[in-house]
Order: structure tokens, then C-alpha cells, then sequence
């Protein structure tokens, strides 16, 4: 009986350990360093589910003045530039540094106090970063989240800056998906802008000046950069 019992451990043992070799490489660290699966989400419920998760954590770490429960989810599959936006309601006469009282306010039919945004997360986004730049990416929305709902209107300036400094965000979330045209100053060569589709800017790059040196605009595809790289 001793000896069957010893199998029985034996075999359970066996089984937890091949779990472990065959999930090890796919399990990522969270802040407080314990695991959380990033590298193995496969949907778009489970990306919601893990960045709701991960926020609700960087509420507290990073003393985010955010109610996540007023925040709903979404994923798009169409999204080429942004990694993740907030989706707010409009809310006439607010503005970022004044402090808004929802109470005195009606927002179409929100009944809640602040109304729910939206987190939009990029599923091409989520392919292309590992998990600190995701969780990074989530940190910088959350900043826009404790915008909304403290004041009513969102924005990338100077308080947005030292909010995302503070927390460890990047102050723009880097391009993932590469552009199709790429314009340069004529004198440095230095990059001065980026475009996804043809536009008058790249039709008419030569009558256009950078504001490094004044000097005309080259522009050239994405795939004339990528061969001068190689080069």
C-alpha cells in the first residue's frame, strides 16, 4: 500500500514537473515578480483579461486615482499606428489641470460618476511587444484614464509628461507598425516625419522646410530605407 502510494506521489510529481519544462519559457514576470501568463495569450478575451488585470495592480503600485471598474475594454484587429487609445465621451467645457464635478454634470446616458471610457488595444500591437513595453503601453493609457475622470478632457502635455514620467510611461507609445513614407531633412538627413498612405505632404515634400535646418524635405518609401540600410 506504502509502495502504491509512493507511485501515486511519484507519477504526480513527474506530471507537475513536465508542466513546468513545457510552460516555463512562456511564463512572464509581473512587477512584483510573480508569473502571469503574458506570453501565452492566445485571444482577445485573454488580452482584455490580462491588461484589466494588470491595471487594476498598477492602480495600486503606482497610485493611479482611477476606478478601473468604470473602464470598458475592447480589442481591434484594424488599428496600424496606435498601440492603444482611451475613448472618452465628450464632455463640453472641461480642460486637463481643472477638476471636474461629475455631479453637476449630465453625460448623454451614463449613470455613473465619472461616465466609462474605453481602453482600445491593438492586437497587432500586442504581437509586436514583449510584455514590459505592453504593461508600459497600459501604464501610459492609465494616465489618460485618472485624466477623464479627474478633469473631464484628455492630452499629451506638460502634466501628461510628468504623469508618465512618474509612472514609468513612455511619453509616446513607439510606431509598430512600419511607415510608408518617410521624409528627412535635405541637409542633416535627420527623419522629420512619418506617412502611412500618399498624401500632399509626400506628393509636395520639396515645398516643405524642416525646422532642424530649413531645409527641403527628402522623401522616400519605407523600402528604399530599408535597402539603404542594407547597404
Amino acid at each position: 500500500m506504502a509502495a502504491a502510494r509512493q507511485q501515486k506521489h511519484d507519477d504526480e510529481q513527474n506530471i507537475h514537473d513536465t508542466r513546468l519544462r513545457t510552460t516555463g519559457r512562456n511564463v512572464a514576470h509581473d512587477d512584483s515578480g510573480s508569473t502571469d501568463g503574458y506570453n501565452v495569450i492566445g485571444s482577445h478575451d485573454e488580452l482584455v483579461r490580462w491588461s484589466r488585470a494588470y491595471c487594476t495592480r498598477a492602480v495600486d503600485r503606482y497610485d493611479f486615482s482611477v476606478d478601473v471598474t468604470l473602464v470598458q475594454w475592447e480589442v481591434s484587429t484594424r488599428a496600424k499606428r496606435r498601440a492603444a487609445a482611451v475613448k472618452t465621451p465628450n464632455v463640453d467645457g472641461t480642460t486637463v489641470g481643472k477638476p471636474i464635478d461629475w455631479t453637476t454634470r449630465s453625460i448623454g446616458g451614463a449613470t455613473t460618476t465619472p461616465p466609462a471610457c474605453t481602453m482600445s488595444l491593438s492586437w497587432r500591437a500586442f504581437e509586436s511587444f514583449d510584455r514590459d513595453e505592453w504593461a508600459a503601453t497600459l501604464r501610459h493609457e492609465l494616465v489618460h484614464v485618472e485624466q477623464f475622470q479627474t478633469f473631464g478632457a484628455t492630452d499629451h502635455g506638460p502634466s501628461f509628461r510628468r504623469r508618465a514620467e512618474s509612472v514609468d510611461a513612455p511619453i509616446r507609445v513607439r510606431r509598430f507598425t512600419d511607415p510608408k513614407y518617410v521624409l528627412s531633412c535635405g541637409d542633416c538627413g535627420t527623419d522629420v516625419a512619418y506617412r502611412y498612405r500618399d498624401c500632399k505632404l509626400v506628393r509636395e515634400s520639396s515645398a516643405y522646410r524642416s525646422a532642424c535646418c530649413g531645409a527641403i524635405l527628402d522623401c522616400r518609401t519605407e523600402r528604399e530605407t530599408n535597402d539603404n540600410d542594407a547597404t
